[in-house]
C-alpha cells in the first residue's frame, strides 16, 4: 500500500475560458488536436473539425499562417455552429501580426510562439547589450500589445506557446536554446499581458526532446510561483512522429509531468491523421486523473520526491552506481547505457525453445540485442534445466536474471556448475527477509560468482535490512521494486527507493521493471495500454537519472518486450540503436504530404543507427527543431524540399521526387550512410 505521501497533488492554477470550455483549476484535462488540412480549404477544414470534434477533441487548433487563412476561420467558424459543433477554435500564428489581429475576432483562442511573433529569425550571432535588450522588447511590447487589449475586449485567450525549435535571436544570444531561455521567451509575453491587466493566458513550453520539454515545463512551473503566477499549463512534446515512437515520446514528456501534478490541457503531436491523437491523449489524461489526489499541491511540496532523492527537476544527471559486470564487454551502472532485460514466456523446461528463442533475439537485430534474459524458476526439478540453458548459451547471452520466489537460491549455488558465462543475477524479494537471511543470500550468491537481485517493496530498506545491504555493497547486488502488488504511483515509488538508497549511501543500480501491476489505470486497447504503462514509467524515471536495467514484462512476445524496452530507451533520449526522427505533425503550413513522406523516408533510412533525420513540413519550427538532428528534410515550397546539415541550410528547391535520393547523398558524402543488412529468407 502506498503512503500518503507519495500521492500526486495537482498544481492548482489559475481557471482560463477557452469559449465555454474552462481550462485549469480543479476541472478535468482538456483534449486538444491540430487539423491538418489548408485553412483556406473551408469545406475540408471544417470536415476534419468535425471528425475531431466526434472522436473526442474539446480544443480544435487550425494555423493561420497569413491574414487570407486568418479570414477563412469566420467561414469555417459559421459552418461548425451550423453542424451544431460549438468546440473552441484556437487560430495558431506564427510571424505575422496582422494575421493574428484578423485570426482574433473568429475564434476563441489565439495561440502566438514568442520566439518568432514579429521577430523573423536570423540566427545572427551577436551580443546584446542591457540597452539593445530593452529596445527589443519596448519593439516586442509595441508589436504585441494590440493583439492582447483586443483579446481583452474581445474576452479571448492566450496561449503563449514557446517551441524548443524557434526561440528568437534576442532569446537565444543570452540564454541559448536552453530551457532557461524557452521560460524567459515566455515570460517575457507575459509581463507585457499583465502590464494591460489581462490574465486568460496559457501557456506552453514543448520541444522535441522529451528531456528538454520536462525541464522547461518544471523551470516555468517555478518562475510563475516566484512571481506569484499560476497559469494554466498545455503539455505537448512536439515533432514527436509517428507510430509507437511518436505514442512513446508524447507519452514519456507529457506522462512525466503529469505525474509531477502538472497540466491542464495536452495534445499528442503525431505524424499521423490527427483523429489518431485523441485517443492516447484520453487515455494519458484518464491515468493522471485517476492518480491525482483530490488535495491541491502546496508550494512547499512541488517536486519533493525529486529532491529527496537528490534529483534536480531542472537539470539532467545520471545517478551515480557501482558497475556489475556481466561479461567482458557488457556492465550494468554507473555510466553505462541502460540495459535491457528481456523476458522470456517459455518455463524452464522447456530448454530447447528457450536457447531458440535467444538465437532469435540476437540474430534478428543485432543493434538492439537481449544483454539479460530473465526466466523463472518454479521449483527444484527446473535446476538441472537451468543449468542446462547456461552452458548451452555461453557467449550467446551476458547473463540471465532468474526470479527465485522459491528460495532456493541454496541449492542453486550447490547445484550449478561454475560458467563464466553467461553472469546470473539471482531475484529475491526483500520482504520477509530479516538480516541474517539476506546476509546468507549475498554471500551465497557471491561465493558462486552470482549477482544477487533484491526486490524492494516501500520502507524495506529502513532498518537492519539497509544496514546489510550497505555492509555488502562491495558484492554484486542490484535493486528494483517488488511489483506482485498494483503500485499506486510507481514513478513516486522507485525516487523514494533511490532517495533510501541515497541515505545508506548505497551504490547499487536500480532495474525498472514494467509488469502487469506496475499502474492502477484503467485498460484501453491492450497494446496501447501496455506501450503507454511502459514508456510511463520508465521514461519518466530516465529523463531524471534513474535507472540502470529495464525490461517490459507486460507484452505478449519476448521479441516484443525487447523491442518496446529499446524504443523507450531512444525515445527518453538515453540509449540509440536505430535512426532517430524528429518528425512533425502535419498542419494547413506543411508543403507535402508528411505522413507518407515520413513513411518514404523513413524506408530508405530506417537502418542507420545513431543518426538523427529532421522531417519538417515548413520551415516555422524546422531550423530550429533540428538542432539535434544531423540532417534536416524540409518543405521549402510546394513540391520542392530544402535539405539541411544541422541548422544549416545547404541545398534548395529540390524537386519532391529526387529529395530522398539527394538526402541519401548528402549522408553518404558525411560518412555516415550503412547499406542496410540483406536478411536471407528461408527455404
Amino acid at each position: 500500500m502506498i503512503s500518503e505521501s507519495r500521492q500526486i497533488h495537482r498544481w492548482k492554477t489559475r481557471e482560463v475560458p477557452v469559449g465555454d470550455i474552462i481550462v485549469g483549476g480543479n476541472n478535468p484535462i482538456r483534449i486538444q488536436s491540430m487539423t491538418t488540412t489548408d485553412t483556406k480549404d473551408v469545406e475540408a477544414t471544417v470536415a476534419q473539425s468535425l471528425r475531431l470534434a466526434e472522436a473526442g477533441c474539446e480544443i480544435i487548433r487550425i494555423t493561420a499562417p497569413n491574414p487570407r487563412a486568418a479570414e477563412a476561420l469566420k467561414d469555417i467558424r459559421k459552418e461548425l455552429w451550423r453542424h451544431k459543433c460549438d468546440a473552441p477554435l484556437v487560430a495558431d500564428i506564427h510571424f505575422l501580426p496582422q494575421a493574428a489581429m484578423e485570426a482574433v475576432e473568429h475564434v476563441e483562442k489565439v495561440r502566438v510562439n514568442p520566439g518568432n511573433y514579429a521577430d523573423r529569425k536570423k540566427f545572427q550571432i551577436r551580443e546584446y547589450t542591457d540597452s539593445q535588450y530593452n529596445e527589443e522588447l519596448e519593439r516586442l511590447h509595441e508589436q504585441f500589445t494590440p493583439l492582447v487589449l483586443r483579446c481583452k475586449e474581445l474576452g479571448r485567450t492566450l496561449r503563449i506557446g514557446t517551441n524548443h525549435g524557434s526561440l528568437s535571436d534576442r532569446i537565444m544570444n543570452r540564454y541559448g536554446d536552453t530551457p532557461k531561455g524557452m521560460v524567459e521567451s515566455a515570460m517575457e509575453f507575459i509581463r507585457i499581458a499583465e502590464s494591460h491587466g489581462f490574465q486568460d493566458i496559457i501557456l506552453s513550453m514543448k520541444a522535441s526532446n522529451p528531456k528538454v520539454m520536462i525541464q522547461a515545463y518544471r523551470l516555468a512551473v517555478q518562475s510563475m510561483m516566484g512571481a506569484g503566477m499560476n497559469y494554466p499549463l498545455h503539455l505537448g512534446v512536439t515533432e514527436a512522429g509517428d507510430g509507437e515512437d511518436g505514442r512513446i515520446k508524447s507519452t514519456i514528456g507529457i506522462g512525466s509531468l503529469l505525474m509531477d501534478g502538472l497540466g491542464d490541457t495536452i495534445r499528442v503531436s503525431l505524424t499521423e491523421d490527427p483523429v489518431h491523437e485523441i485517443p492516447v491523449a484520453k487515455a494519458l489524461a484518464t491515468r493522471a486523473e485517476n492518480l491525482w489526489a483530490t488535495e491541491e499541491l502546496q508550494e512547499g511540496d512541488l517536486f519533493q520526491d525529486l529532491i529527496r532523492a537528490k534529483i534536480s527537476p531542472f537539470e539532467y544527471n545520471r545517478h551515480a552506481t557501482n558497475v556489475l559486470p556481466l561479461d567482458m564487454e557488457i556492465k550494468l551502472g554507473d555510466d553505462q547505457l541502460p540495459r535491457v532485460i528481456t523476458p522470456i514466456q517459455y518455463r524452464l523446461e522447456h530448454t530447447t525453445q528457450i536457447i531458440q528463442e535467444v538465437a532469435k533475439l540476437q540474430t534478428e537485430n543485432k543493434d538492439a540485442p537481449a544483454e539479460a534474459i530473465l526466466l523463472k524458476l518454479e521449483g527444484e526439478e527446473d535446476l538441472s534445466h537451468l543449468d542446462s540453458i547456461r552452458q548451452a548459451l555461453v557467449r550467446a547471452v551476458p547473463a540471465l536474471v532468474v526470479e527465485d520466489s522459491l528460495n532456493l537460491l541454496p541449492v542453486i549455488t550447490s547445484a550449478s556448475s561454475i560458467v563464466a558465462s553467461p553472469k546470473v543475477i539471482i531475484l529475491q524479494k526483500a520482504s520477509g527477509k530479516n538480516a541474517e537471511d539476506l546476509e546468507s543470500s549475498i554471500q551465497k550468491a557471491h561465493q558462486k560468482g552470482f549477482a544477487l537481485a533484491l526486490a524492494v517493496e516501500g520502507n524495506d530498506l529502513n532498518g537492519e535490512i539497509g544496514e546489510t545491504l550497505r555492509e555488502n555493497q562491495s558484492k554484486e547486488i542490484l535493486l528494483t521494486l517488488a511489483t506482485q502488488q498494483p503500485i499506486y504511483n510507481p514513478v513516486a515509488e522507485y525516487r523514494n527507493l533511490l532517495s533510501q538508497i541515497n541515505q545508506l549511501e548505497i551504490k547499487a543500480p536500480i532495474w525498472i521493471r514494467n509488469t502487469e501491476d506496475t499502474f492502477l489505470a484503467p485498460k484501453t486497447n491492450e497494446s496501447t495500454s501496455r506501450l503507454m504503462d511502459a514508456a510511463l514509467l520508465s521514461g519518466a524515471l530516465l529523463c531524471d537519472g534513474i535507472g540502470n536495467a529495464i525490461s517490459v514484462e507486460t507484452s505478449n512476445t519476448s521479441d516484443e518486450a525487447r523491442g518496446l524496452a529499446y524504443n523507450i530507451l531512444q525515445g527518453a533520449r538515453s540509449r540509440t540503436f536505430k535512426t532517430e526522427f524528429v518528425a512533425c505533425p502535419s498542419c494547413g503550413r506543411t508543403l507535402f504530404d508528411l505522413e507518407t513522406t515520413t513513411q518514404k523516408v523513413r524506408q530508405h533510412t530506417g537502418h542507420l543507427s545513431g543518426v538523427t533525420i529532421a522531417v519538417m513540413g515548413c520551415i516555422v519550427n524546422g531550423p530550429g527543431e533540428m538542432a539535434d538532428a544531423d540532417f534536416g528534410y524540409v518543405g521549402g515550397a510546394p513540391g520542392k524540399i530544402n535539405l539541411y546539415v544541422g541548422k544549416e541550410c545547404v541545398k534548395t528547391g529540390i524537386p519532391e521526387d529526387e529529395a530522398v535520393d539527394r538526402l541519401i547523398d548528402l549522408i553518404k558524402a558525411h560518412n555516415l550512410w550503412q547499406e542496410p543488412e540483406v536478411k536471407l529468407q528461408p527455404l
